[in-house]
């Protein structure tokens, strides 16, 4: 339970960007102290009295200064007026048109203080601005490349204090960043330490739990992510100046500290260490903490199939064999079936990453209030994987699949249609979409497994959470597109999810199926179906041969 309550954080740190690089009112100021401020027909003394009005590209701001100066001020330019005569909006003489010196005023009605604000991320270096959350989800990539690889070397345990520790410590230290460089290098760093413990804490409550509720204990995590977004929503709400923000965020879940270095290394990896009493030992406290006797010897873990998954990984770690030295990512297309197949779990892989990370940060601009808007896209995610889990072991993985981006695909496309005054259910829309999206990207690691066989069955997953981190870090880029229509980033997941779940159709079921060893028995999958309607068609046209011989001599 505490180290799902961890995972909570890494909801909040991969979120946090949304209010810490937001961007408020503003426009570009010139030197002189402001008298008079005309926008249309609102008149004020100050330009922080019109901004909360001023809307980009719907005309400019024009002031007087205290030396007589006429300006028309817009968000990256300033235009001096030539021998204007009286103080009026509408001007048609000669302007000096200027670039905006550095200068700018901000409208502090929602936003207090973020990055934006402090160092001036706007016109010219705004790209800095819309960089920070590509980089960070950069490093979520190496991160998972990174710690995945260590805590297979160290131990989970030890990997799990560490990035712990480190997302703590490096939360706090980016709120006291003083540039803005300082704050892109310590925010990299955060995004690595929360992929590794993401990563990481999945495989420690898989090999700490059984079979039958492994697919549960996983979605307690996604759960837990979930719960982040929704603080952060919240948080963003109540605190306005981002140190703030940045400082509660990081502080929210350090009592989690006081309990990580109590956590035991799971029994599976220390046997596959050949740790023998130490898991032994390990298996003893767990039976005595619920109260029951211990038959269960270390030895036996050996006849799971985690076990020997392990152990197998370990001696090929030590001395692999020909066979295993020749395995590839290219086994993953040996024919065109399996290439098929893994060209469509890479798909959902892609779009189950960018479709979450799109409506996730995207919410804050689908109008409305941002803070509630944000907090429904979390809170939608607890509903879905509870259904996920319960469809997937009732109709199956597919038939949870393919419906889930379907109607993604659906909802995400019928907001097009949607008129501009209608919010409310343009929002809606977008958070069924992010409902459907967290059914399929809570259920791919479970599907992905059970659709190839043990040789490359950690490569296929591996691959798969690879085209994952590739969405994750196309995401940002595509919400950016609501700068060119404010619902393009939801159009362009939904024809993808679309598209995405007709291909899905095309795998096949594994429910109930065992896990295939070989690759030629990976193939066969959904075949069986198939020869079964095949052989039954073929005892139908026999038996009604038969009935035709039978008559004709009759």
């Amino acid at each position: 339970m505490h180290t799902v309550f961890q995972a909570v954080a890494c909801g909040i740190h991969y979120l946090a960007s949304v209010f810490l690089v937001e961007t408020p009112n503003f426009v570009s100021s010139v030197p002189g102290n402001i008298t008079d401020v005309l926008y249309g027909n609102v008149t004020a003394s100050s330009l922080e009295d019109v901004l909360p009005v001023f809307k980009a590209g719907k005309g400019p701001l024009v002031i007087r200064t205290a030396e007589g100066e006429q300006w028309e001020l817009s968000r990256c330019h300033c235009s001096l007026r030539i021998d204007p005569g009286d103080f009026t909006y509408d001007f048609y003489g000669n302007k000096t048109v200027k670039a905006c010196g550095g200068n700018f005023v901000y409208d502090h009605t929602e936003v207090y203080q973020s990055i934006v604000t402090d160092w001036d991320l706007v016109c010219e270096k705004e790209w800095l601005a819309k960089l920070c959350q590509p980089t960070f989800m950069v490093g979520v990539l190496i991160g998972a490349l990174v710690f995945g690889d260590i805590a297979d070397r160290v131990g989970r345990v030890k990997i799990l204090m560490f990035t712990s520790l480190c997302q703590f410590g490096l939360g706090v230290a980016v709120a006291f960043t003083g540039n803005y460089y300082f704050f892109v290098v310590l925010r990299f760093l955060l995004a690595m330490v929360s992929s590794g413990y993401l990563v990481v804490v999945f495989v420690y409550v898989t090999e700490f739990t059984g079979i039958k509720v492994r697919t549960w204990t996983s979605m307690h995590v996604h759960a837990a992510f979930a719960v982040g977004i929704m603080v952060v929503a919240l948080t963003g709400y109540l605190v306005r100046v981002w140190w703030i923000y940045q400082i509660v965020l990081s502080t929210c879940t350090s009592p989690f500290l006081f309990f990580c270095w109590k956590f035991p290394e799971t029994p599976f990896y220390l046997m596959a260490k050949s740790r023998y009493k130490d898991a032994q030992t390990l298996l003893d406290k767990i039976a005595r903490f619920n109260g029951l006797e211990c038959r269960l010897r270390a030895e036996d873990l050996l006849e799971s199939e985690n076990g020997r998954a392990l152990v197998e990984q370990e001696a090929a770690e030590e001395k692999p064999s020909q066979s295993e030295k020749k395995l590839s990512i290219l086994d993953l297309f040996g024919s065109w079936r399996m290439t098929g197949r893994t060209c469509t779990v890479w798909a959902i892989w892609f779009i189950g990453s960018l479709g979450y990370y799109v409506f996730s940060l995207g919410s804050v601009n689908l109008g409305g209030n941002q803070y509630i808007n944000l907090f429904l896209a979390g809170a939608v995610e607890l509903p879905s994987y509870l259904i996920g889990c319960f469809a997937m072991d009732r109709i199956g993985r597919k038939k949870t699949c393919a419906p889930a981006l379907l109607l993604a695909g659906v909802t995400c496309m019928l907001i097009i249609v949607v008129p501009a005054k209608i919010e409310a259910l343009a929002i809606a829309l977008c958070m069924i979409g992010k409902f459907s999206i967290a059914i399929a990207f809570g259920l791919i690691y479970l599907y992905t497994c059970e659709l190839y066989p043990t040789t490359i069955r950690s490569l296929a997953v591996g691959s798969g959470s690879m085209m994952c981190r590739v969405g994750s870090v196309v995401a940002p880029f595509c919400v950016y597109l609501a700068d060119v229509w404010i619902y393009l980033p939801q159009l362009i997941v939904g024809i993808l999810a679309f598209i995405i779940g007709v291909l899905t159709m095309l795998l096949p079921e594994t429910l109930g199926k065992p896990l295939t060893t070989t690759l030629e028995e990976a193939e066969s999958l959904g075949r069986e179906l198939s020869k079964k309607k095949s052989a039954l068609g073929s005892k139908e046209d026999e038996e009604g041969l038969e009935l035709n011989q039978h008559e004709t001599k009759a």
